[in-house]
C-alpha cells in the first residue's frame, strides 16, 4: 500500500492555545482559520455548522473533524487542513474535544483527506502527541509525515 500523501497543512492554520465557548464557536474558529489561509470563502464556515447539526464530527480520542457540506464546494479554493488545540477542552455533545482538525476540499477531495487523517488518528501515539502538542512544528510534522520524531526534535 502506498504511503499517504502529506496533508495540506499551512502552519498559519495551526493554533495551539485556543478556547471556545461551545462546539459551534470551535467550528467557527476552524472555519476562520481556513478562510485566513485562503482555502475557503466565508460561506463555507456556515456549512461547517450545518454539517455538525446533521451529524457530529466527533471521531473519538478527544478529536473532532469539522468540515462543510457538499453545498459549499464552490466556496473552496484549494484543499486545506487546520488544527486548533483547545487545552481546556470543548463540550462536543457530551464528549470532550481537545483538538479540532478542520478540513476543506474541492470536488471529492474530502474523502482522501479523511482517509489520510484516519491513518493518523488510528495511531494512539500520534493522537496523544497531537493532543499534547505545544509547538506548531510538532503538529506540522505529525500531520505531514509518518509521525516519527526527526533528529532535531529529539535533541
Amino acid at each position: 500500500m502506498a504511503d499517504p500523501a502529506p496533508l495540506p497543512l499551512d502552519p498559519r492554520a495551526v493554533l495551539l492555545d485556543a478556547s471556545a465557548a461551545d462546539r459551534e464557536d470551535a467550528i467557527r474558529q476552524c472555519g476562520r482559520a481556513l478562510v485566513a489561509v485562503g482555502a475557503v470563502e466565508e460561506p463555507y464556515v456556515e456549512t461547517m455548522i450545518e454539517r455538525e447539526r446533521s451529524i457530529s464530527t466527533y471521531v473519538g480520542e478527544g478529536v473532532a473533524i469539522p468540515h462543510g457540506t457538499l453545498a459549499a464546494k464552490d466556496a473552496v479554493h484549494h484543499d486545506a487542513v487546520c488544527v486548533l488545540r483547545f487545552p481546556g477542552g470543548v463540550d462536543w455533545g457530551g464528549e470532550r474535544v481537545v483538538v479540532c482538525v478542520g478540513i476543506a476540499a474541492r470536488g471529492d477531495g474530502h474523502v482522501q483527506l479523511l482517509s489520510e487523517l484516519a491513518q493518523i488518528l488510528l495511531d494512539p501515539d500520534r493522537v496523544h502527541a497531537l493532543r499534547e502538542a505545544t509547538r506548531v512544528e510538532e503538529v506540522v510534522h505529525l500531520l505531514r509525515s509518518d509521525g516519527q520524531p526527526t533528529e532535531e526534535e529529539t535533541t
